[in-house]
């Protein structure tokens, strides 16, 4: 179910996504604080944008902020602006952030980031809806909803002093937590084929020609650790080095540093005894054995489906014959 987000899309059908999709929509009509959670490569800035699009504010600006890829001093001057003669080669007066998302929307990317003395300067601007320019006296006035975004674990950093726990709670007046794409399944093709059908675009290719039976099982039986982004890399990768614009995809460029020349690292021989010990091989009912990894993997095909027979079957790299056949040789129920 592709929704429109300005040149972007939200492509997704998921039950777990479109729940999240939905709590971001009863979110968007407020203007209090909303934290946007979740892995790296999960689309975390598309949500965000979305709380303002769908908000009364989507006429008004949004404005964002990569909080990771400024420095203190040059993020409070980002955000706050400063005036003339603040500081060295403060020329003129800038405007900050606050001031020019002024009635609508500031979305701070990777919040986790910002420093504990910026982190006061922000919480008091969410309470009194006050900024002050670095170098400047006057107090300004500014209606702003704040989003932010963050792929790591706050209440955790607050717990260990490194994140105020006041701001937190400011900020968190809900929480939107973007799920993993591993928990996706059912999305796991149509991004791909929206990905693979964009960079055909761009290749001046005619068609997309498809991926092969095999390919579409590989991507389904991928955890996909990046996420969204990793799969959009690995579909551009694999389609723009496809060796036959005509044929289907046969062939997953997953790691673009898989080369039989790759340069090894000496390995640092881990320090202590080991903390994780594998259960011996052996002695073992070899047949019992396979019985018992077939019958898991079986259910865990099932449930990462959601008893979708079909799905499981594509994960498992089965076709939909031989996974009913193996359900009833091993008597498991297909449903819940």
């Amino acid at each position: 179910m592709p929704v429109a987000l300005q040149s972007q899309q939200i492509i997704g059908e998921a039950p777990v996504f479109l729940e999240m999709l939905e709590h971001v929509s009863r979110a968007a009509q407020l203007s209090k604080p909303v934290l946007v959670v979740g892995e790296r490569g999960t689309g975390k800035e598309l949500i965000a944008s979305r709380l303002h699009f769908l908000s009364d504010r989507w006429e008004q600006r949004v404005v964002k902020v990569n909080c990771a890829a400024l420095t203190e001093s040059i993020l409070e001057s980002e955000l706050f602006g400063h005036e003339a003669g603040a500081f060295t080669g403060a020329a003129k007066t800038h405007i900050g952030h606050f001031e020019r998302a002024d009635g609508g929307t500031l979305i701070l990317d990777e919040l986790a980031t910002i420093s504990l003395r910026m982190q006061e300067k922000i919480l008091r601007t969410i309470e009194y809806g006050e900024v002050q320019r670095v170098g400047g006296s006057e107090t300004l006035l500014v209606d702003v909803r704040i989003v932010g975004s963050t792929n790591a674990d706050l209440q955790q950093l607050a717990s260990a002093g490194r994140f105020r726990e006041d701001l937190l709670d400011r900020l968190a007046f809900d929480v939107i937590t973007v799920p993993p794409l591993r928990e996706r399944v059912e999305d796991i093709m149509p991004l791909a084929s929206a990905f693979a059908i964009n960079m055909a675009s761009e290749l001046k290719w005619s068609y997309f020609p498809g991926f092969s039976s095999r390919v579409s099982s590989a991507l389904l039986r991928n955890r996909w650790a990046g996420n969204v982004r990793e799969l959009k890399n690995t579909i551009e990768r694999s389609v723009y080095r496809s060796p036959d614009q005509e044929q289907p995809i046969a062939k997953l460029a997953l790691d673009p540093f898989d080369t039989p020349f790759r340069i090894d690292e000496p390995k640092v021989a881990a320090s202590g005894p080991s903390t994780s010990r594998r259960p011996p091989l052996l002695p073992a009912d070899l047949t019992q054995r396979l019985v018992d990894t077939e019958v898991n993997l079986l259910n865990a095909a099932l449930e990462k489906s959601r008893f979708n027979q079909r799905l499981a079957a594509d994960l498992l790299g089965l076709s939909y014959h031989q996974f009913r056949g193996k359900l009833r040789k091993f008597d498991i129920r297909s449903k819940p």
